[in-house]
């Protein structure tokens, strides 16, 4: 499972890169007229990434709720193909906006790779939330969960602010 959070956290580098660099400093979304959906979308990514963030770090999700946490991660990526289309549609990528995010779809393949046997055997599980620790990476986890929960508020917030165009 270390290997599976360790993918994870990458992911969450990139993420905050992705999210300060390009969104915020070069792309200005939240001061942008139509960014309102684009917005509501990286809203909605961020609090997936909180459950799966937070609750991987000290949890694992067994039998049934296995399939929980699978539609969690599901959603995760129909929101990104989603948060794709709508950038195409409302405003030029750079070519770095681009790259880093071919970058994170590797990773997040990766990640689901890394995870996917491990969610085979909690299946086969009795259901329940069972309790982990991964040390430090634990920590770790929880404190992008609360990164990326405050900036979901953020955009969630700033999308309002914004037409849904």
């Amino acid at each position: 499972m270390t290997a599976s959070l360790s993918l994870l956290l990458l992911q969450g580098v990139l993420g905050a890169f992705d999210t300060l660099w390009y969104h915020e400093w070069q792309a200005r979304l939240p001061s942008r007229a139509l960014a309102g959906r684009e917005l509501l979308l990286h809203s909605l990514r961020d609090f997936a990434y909180a459950i799966v963030f937070g609750s991987l770090a000290w949890v694992q999700w067994r039998g049934i709720l296995a399939w929980l946490l699978i539609a969690v991660l599901a959603a995760e990526i129909v929101i990104t193909l989603w948060d794709f289309i709508e950038e195409d549609l409302r405003r030029p990528l750079p070519p770095g906006e681009r790259v880093m995010h071919t970058i994170m779809g590797i990773v997040y393949g990766a990640f689901l790779a890394r995870l996917a046997p491990e969610l085979a055997a909690w299946m086969v599980q009795p259901t329940g939330l069972v309790a982990t620790s991964y040390g430090w990476l634990s920590w770790l986890m929880s404190a992008f969960a609360i990164g990326v929960f405050f900036s979901g508020i953020r955009d969630l917030v700033a999308s309002f602010r914004r037409p849904p165009a």
